[in-house]
């Protein structure tokens, strides 16, 4: 049996809902996405049949917001998320509303974020309903936000960010009056949640023009008020070049902001609190910095210390950092590395812990050191066999 694509269940899911006398449209991001040539990720639903309703035609549909008018019905295995027409109160908390009513689409539609979102279309028909010219926008690249920005960014202030997102990924371009507002109200997106900044900061660096959004992150102030200074510059030529690994983004944009010199310690400590990043994230930011740091060090290192670090899984991302600022610097270590290589950046240890133990050294503080020691001699080739392995362990061990 063929299991259906996301996008014909959710047409099913809104023709059952028309088939029993309701309105039932896609809504939001899936109907802007795909008037852009892009894949939607999710389909959601906006009718006018109440969360009753909705479950009198899905019995086995669930309320995943019911005070917002918000269910899930499954099928297939699929889960389309399918939402009332409402209209929305007071923003107390700057995040959620106080009260939801109701309502038809057009007020729905008002309630949204920007004109490109607020877009619905039948999913039968193929026909758009606009009732706040996202259409246009969408057609002419602008981002806008419906309405009052002003109004719109104090119901919400990760709306700021979220608009960053919109325009790394979408490759749309605020409008005149939406910007400015976002450059008024940026300081105070500091009162929003660490994990809600870190998401979208984490999505908008996985976006293909990133360094736009970032870029205009930092001009409208906002990176001064998720990390509490403006950037040291407007330029970020390692975030251009890096990649795109996650803790490997995170580490060039701190280098980037910070003009290439930072305490890592320090960074790495205020990254993680303002950005809620994970324990993965913490060490690998950490670990790319370092190994940064270290490649200005090339020179001084020798040949097991160089080997060790072109061996790493940091080496690569760090390299083009340093690639991005200095070409010169970083051509002469790929030379070096594809020197190294010859013979063998990271090869089998010839001298195993088994082994050692098996030659009567006991277990203890300096066992794990002269298991390094000894293989920083193989691969600088000052050992290659197992018995000058074995040799140079009880003189270590000796000591």
């Amino acid at each position: 049996m063929t299991v259906p694509d996301l996008r014909t269940v959710a047409v099913g899911v809104a023709a059952d809902l028309q088939s029993a006398g309701f309105t039932a449209w896609f809504a939001g991001g899936c109907v802007r996405d795909e008037m852009l040539g892009l894949q939607p990720k999710d389909f959601d639903i906006a009718t006018d049949a109440t969360p009753e309703q909705v479950l009198a035609v899905f019995p086995r549909a669930r309320a995943i917001g019911v005070s917002f008018g918000v269910m899930l019905v499954n099928r297939h295995g699929v889960s389309i998320e399918v939402a009332t027409f409402r209209e929305e109160g007071h923003y107390s908390d700057h995040r959620r509303p106080d009260s939801v009513h109701f309502t038809d689409a057009k007020h729905d539609a008002m309630r949204r974020d920007f004109t490109i979102n607020g877009l619905f279309q039948d999913p039968v028909t193929g026909e758009c309903h606009d009732f706040v010219g996202g259409r246009a926008d969408l057609e002419a690249g602008i981002l806008r936000a419906i309405g009052d920005p002003a109004a719109r960014f104090e119901e919400d202030h990760l709306r700021m960010l979220r608009a960053m997102r919109f325009v790394a990924c979408l490759g749309v371009q605020l409008d005149t009056q939406t910007e400015a507002a976002i450059a008024l109200h940026s300081s105070e997106l500091s009162g929003v949640s660490r994990e809600r900044i870190g998401e979208e900061l984490r999505r908008l660096l996985q976006c293909g023009g990133r360094m736009v959004g970032i870029q205009l992150f930092e001009r409208l102030g906002l990176g001064a008020a998720v990390f509490g200074s403006a950037a040291g510059s407007s330029s970020f030529p390692r975030l251009d070049r890096v990649g795109w690994e996650p803790a490997a983004l995170l580490a060039a944009w701190a280098l980037d902001r910070e003009g290439g010199v930072v305490d890592i310690d320090q960074c790495v400590t205020l990254w993680r609190q303002q950005l809620l990043l994970s324990n993965e994230q913490r060490d690998g930011m950490r670990a790319y910095l370092s190994t940064h740091e270290t490649l200005f060090e090339w020179d001084a290192m020798g040949v097991a210390a160089r080997k060790r670090l072109a061996a790493s899984q940091w080496c690569e991302a760090a390299l083009r950092m340093v690639e991005a600022i200095d070409g010169p610097r970083a051509a002469a270590v790929r030379g070096d590395i594809e020197s190294l290589a010859a013979t063998g950046l990271n090869p089998p240890r010839i001298l195993s812990g088994d082994a050692l133990l098996a030659d009567g050294m006991p277990s203890g503080p300096t066992f794990g050191d002269v298991l390094e020691q000894v293989y920083d001699a193989q691969l600088e080739g000052r050992v290659e066999t197992v018995d000058e392995a074995l040799q140079l362990a009880r003189k270590l061990s000796a000591r």
